[in-house]
């Protein structure tokens, strides 16, 4: 038996409108102001949006400077917190701010790997070329050759 043999009938049935716009609205919630949010299928935000803490949020390049400016806000937050003695707002958005310095850290690294060159060189002929055996031994006896 193949395996979509084994698969429930009902998973190879035409979606209906509905389900398909709730299938497509899935990725454009995954959308995010600073990139996507990778998220599983049929889950919600458990981060209430702050993905910034999300391992699986991938930034978008083009939005590294509104990545710098969440950062220097937590920063201030921190310190606005500190003075006025919320300690729990401020440790809390200490790991905001470690998160984001993270995800600064990973903008930077994609951004210096797109923009740095690298010398593949260029292959010699027996590189490229396959090696060939032009001794008859190795080649078999084939009485009835069709070619």
């Amino acid at each position: 038996m193949t395996r979509s043999g084994l698969r429930p009938s009902e998973e190879y049935r035409e979606p209906s409108n509905a389900e398909w716009d709730e299938f497509l609205g899935h990725f454009e919630r995954r959308r995010l102001a600073l990139g996507d949010c990778g998220r599983a299928y049929g889950t919600g935000c458990i981060h209430e949006h702050s993905c910034v803490r999300y391992p699986l949020l991938r930034v978008d390049p083009a939005q590294r400077q509104r990545l710098i400016d969440i950062r220097d806000n937590l920063t201030a937050r921190i310190a606005e917190a500190e003075r006025e003695g919320w300690h729990g707002e401020a440790e809390g958005l200490r790991v905001s701010l470690a998160a984001a310095k993270e995800k600064l850290a990973q903008v930077d690294g994609t951004l210096q790997r797109r923009h740095k060159a690298i010398e593949l060189g260029m292959p010699s002929f027996p590189q490229v070329a396959g090696y060939t055996v032009t001794s008859s031994a190795a080649r078999p006896n084939l009485k009835h050759e069709h070619l």
